[in-house]
């Protein structure tokens, strides 16, 4: 990477100035264009609002859990989702519903249609007796429209395995989170979201129904208003950089410009 003339990166200077002035140190240019699927709307189509559709979707989007959203109060909802390459075994899987369920909060779960571990008992039996139980409780689908959901009203928390287009969709909506880390580099993304930016948890590599519970309440509840403060303030500096003038706004100007140079 060392040899590269720049680099581009997907989060915003507000967010990450330390990081950014010792990366300055070894590359003469960087261009932060983040958050990127926000840059993306406002350049489409004028807004920081979600396009109805977007690229790279794996499996068909239940349109149907925002109406579900809708039935629900204000910042109610947990919305969970562990991305598209996280599988969970039998047990993880129980142990998350039964920690979700135990929290006595609504909840949407994204279980796609892979995500338990082959061979780990019966995946379609177990998703079947989950979306039985869980009437009542919340709502299961196989996909969701993940930046309409966490930019629905009704969602107040996201669980999420802490991969980078999540965080910066979460933050970029203003919707605080619990980290659930498995890979690459979700661990360090974790630790930032608790640590150092401090707009939610870190769950760490837990996975047992007292400590889901534990989480989903203080995120919620307990530690509410100490995360919101902050992540109102994140969520403002993202939702800036974005617009006309912004700080992502006008690298990505100077990047285009930069590249027509070259071909020229």
């Amino acid at each position: 990477m060392l040899r590269a003339s720049a680099l581009i990166l997907n989060t915003f200077d507000e967010l990450e100035a330390p990081v950014l002035s010792k990366l300055a140190s070894f590359f003469s240019k960087i261009y932060t264009i983040g958050p990127l699927h926000a840059l993306s709307n406002v350049r489409i189509n004028g807004d920081r609002s979600p396009l109805a559709s977007t690229t790279g979707i794996l499996w068909k989007e239940d349109q149907g859990c925002i109406t579900w959203l809708d039935s629900r109060p204000s910042e109610s909802v947990v919305f969970v989702s562990f991305g598209s390459i996280v599988k969970l075994t039998h047990d993880q899987m129980l142990e998350f519903w039964h920690g979700l369920v135990n929290s006595d909060k609504p909840f949407l779960w994204v279980i796609r249609p892979d995500s338990i571990i082959r061979g780990d008992g019966s995946s379609g039996q177990l998703l079947m007796d989950l979306q039985e139980r869980t009437k009542g409780k919340g709502l299961i689908v196989s996909w969701a429209p993940q930046e309409q959901v966490l930019a629905h009203g009704a969602v107040g928390g996201f669980l999420t395995h802490g991969g980078w287009n999540s965080i910066m969709e979460s933050t970029q909506a203003g919707v605080p989170m619990i980290c659930w880390p498995a890979m690459f580099d979700q661990q360090v993304n974790s630790r930032f979201v608790s640590e150092v930016w401090r707009v939610g948890l870190d769950m760490k590599d837990t996975c047992e129904r007292s400590v889901v519970e534990k989480m989903v309440r203080d995120l919620m509840e307990a530690k509410r208003d100490e995360i919101m403060k902050v992540m109102g303030v994140v969520a403002k500096q993202a939702e800036e950089s974005v617009k006309e003038g912004g700080s992502s706004y006008r690298n990505l100007d100077t990047l285009i410009q930069d590249i027509s140079s070259m071909t020229t």
